[in-house]
């Protein structure tokens, strides 16, 4: 389906709202990478067949010339095979004189009709489109007399798609025991045994006829290309390609058959297509295939991409591929950063233990959340790694120790004495104490909320939704023990800055995302609720100076660093002054001994 047709279809029907958050570009731009490469791989490291030396190579030429004029038929038939050339009724639709392989307005022709469906074809039946092409003048019959085999061609493609039938919803209402008559029953749907499918009509044929008059050599003919390639061996020429473009179509506007389904719309289009734009179509395709093998692209992710270019602005995509490329650059710095800091750390003077055990918690639900709703594995790797650090990091800022005393063994978690001996410990649990109190009554009301007003698959699933849910709104709760500290403390020094600056540079390309992508609310607010706390962060930097008594991520001060300096140097002075004593001793001893003598 060509993009102008596929944009006033897709204007008919509510957008589909987006389950994921500001990770749209990279998809699309590893998806583009993807293709770019298969592109190259396929053209320069694809297996050719050995060829004789001595063999004439034999080129292969398109048999039709640029702007020669065509004929065009199209029948709908219940058949694959197709030869009722002489059944009118079958006939939808026919055009004349259309210059093959220009770009000109005659090229491209239009026509929008409705069909009646047959019986047949509302209980799981087949409907095939036959689109012959022959040069003006001469028949597409081959019992015709003037028939020209070398004058006619055809390709037949499906009009019914079969797809697999989506999961009945599992999600209820957990307090009302009674089902709702309006309401359909929910099947349960076995995992195990056959898998059913249901027959879907396509609203839009798009017909494109490929301007290809390469030369190929007939035994290295590209991978991409031989597929769709018709070749006629007795003039060593092939017949124009015919691609039905469904690029465009989205799996939402099919239309699904059966025995209610009276009638339905098609729209027949038809015009050229460039080899390159014809080849970018196959290599995204294949691109999608590969993501969809390897786990990193779920179902429907394809289309939710196409959909962003066919309603999205062009410049406000190109401009969300440029930030989502420095969004995962600014990523990688943040998570260098921050393991270096951790890493190095030897002090918890001045740092929140209590946040950090927290953070570990909400990856946790996070990461349950994610894999009750069965998301791909690549999303539940990468949060499956952030939880092993978060947990890492709990051990960087306690004492983690395996308590063997008891029968299973526990593990025990106690505080250091950086954190415990001084003010920081006293803080933090002044913070917590009335934090705690907030994040009680809000996961409470929230919960009861979600449980009276929304539907789920179980008390598990509640659970977890009701806490994945409070993370997102009130994730910067969890935040604030620091920001007290620091109040308290009249001290920032301790922070570290570096993985906070690239964290608020991805909080403002988020912030952009916000506007741009859609997605839940609840994603949304949890990417302005950070703008807070790190604008919090700066007042306090610009607040308060920098105290040179407290330790920096090095465990060092900074006037022990200047009590080393000076030490030094006056080591270093010290030591010039002995030498210099030695010397003039020396000088001068010698000169006695010149007197003497």
């Amino acid at each position: 389906m060509s993009q102008p047709a596929a944009a006033a279809v897709a204007a008919e029907g509510a957008p589909a709202q987006r389950q994921g958050g500001g990770g749209i570009g990279q998809t699309i731009a590893g998806i583009v990478r993807m293709a770019v490469f298969w592109y190259f791989a396929m053209k320069f490291f694809s297996p050719k067949k050995p060829s004789n030396p001595n063999e004439p190579v034999v080129l292969l030429s398109n048999m039709f010339q640029k702007g020669e004029p065509l004929d065009m038929w199209l029948y709908l038939t219940e058949n694959e095979k197709f030869n009722e050339f002489s059944n009118e009724e079958a006939l939808y639709w026919h055009e004349t004189n259309i210059p093959y392989a220009t770009w000109s307005p005659a090229s491209t022709r239009t026509r929008s009709l409705t069909y009646y469906p047959s019986e047949g074809l509302k209980n799981n039946g087949s409907l095939y489109a036959h689109v012959f092409f022959a040069k003006s003048g001469y028949p597409p019959d081959p019992s015709d007399p003037e028939y020209n085999p070398l004058s006619a061609f055809g390709r037949t493609h499906p009009v019914v798609v079969y797809l697999r039938k989506s999961k009945a919803d599992k999600r209820k209402s957990l307090l009302d025991e009674t089902p709702n008559k309006d309401e359909e029953p929910v099947i349960e749907v076995k995992e195990e045994g056959p898998v059913e499918y249901i027959s879907y009509w396509k609203p839009n044929i798009t017909i494109n006829l490929v301007e290809d008059f390469t030369r190929y050599p007939h035994n290295n003919i590209p991978a991409t290309v031989v597929g769709y390639l018709d070749v006629d061996p007795t003039s060593n020429s092939y017949y124009p390609t015919v691609f039905f473009n469904e690029f465009w179509l989205l799996r939402d506007k099919l239309i699904a058959l059966n025995e209610s389904v009276n009638e339905v719309p098609l729209h027949l289009e038809l015009g050229p297509i460039s080899m390159t734009k014809w080849q970018l179509y196959l290599q995204i395709e294949q691109s999608f295939q590969v993501h969809k093998s390897y786990g990193s692209m779920l179902e429907g992710e394809t289309d939710e991409i196409k959909r962003v270019f066919l309603e999205g602005n062009p410049y406000l995509l190109g401009l969300t591929m440029c930030v989502s490329m420095l969004h995962s650059l600014f990523d990688f710095l943040a998570f260098k950063n921050d393991i270096q800091f951790w890493n190095k750390n030897k002090s918890m003077e001045g740092l929140s233990a209590k946040s950090v055990v927290l953070n570990f918690i909400c990856q946790l639900v996070i990461f349950l959340y994610l894999l009750d709703n069965e998301t791909s594995w690549m999303i539940l790797a990468s949060s499956a790694v952030g939880l092993c650090i978060e947990f890492w990091k709990i051990g960087k800022a306690m004492h983690v120790e395996i308590d063997r005393s008891g029968r299973i063994p526990m593990l025990r978690f106690r505080d250091r004495d950086s954190y415990a001996k001084n003010k920081t410990k006293e803080y933090d649990d002044m913070a917590m104490k009335y934090l705690t109190y907030l994040l009680l009554v809000i996961v409470a009301g929230f919960a009861i909320y979600s449980l009276k007003y929304e539907k789920h698959k179980s008390w598990y699933s509640w659970i977890l939704s009701s806490l994945t849910s409070c993370v997102y709104m009130f994730g910067f709760i969890m935040m604030c023990p620091q920001l007290f500290i620091n109040y308290k403390l009249k001290s920032v020094a301790h922070m570290p800055w570096r993985q906070m600056t690239y964290k608020f540079l991805n909080t403002i390309i988020d912030d952009l995302f916000a506007f741009v992508i859609k997605m839940p609310i609840l994603h949304r607010l949890s990417v302005f609720r950070d703008d807070v706390i790190f604008l919090i962060y700066l007042y306090q930097r610009w607040k308060y100076p920098v105290d040179k008594k407290r330790v920096n991520e090095f465990g060092f001060g900074g006037e022990e660093e200047e009590t080393q300096n000076s030490q030094q140097i006056t080591q270093e002075g010290q030591n010039s002054q002995q030498i210099t004593e030695e010397g003039e001793s020396s000088s001068s001893g010698q000169e006695g001994d010149k007197k003497t003598n």
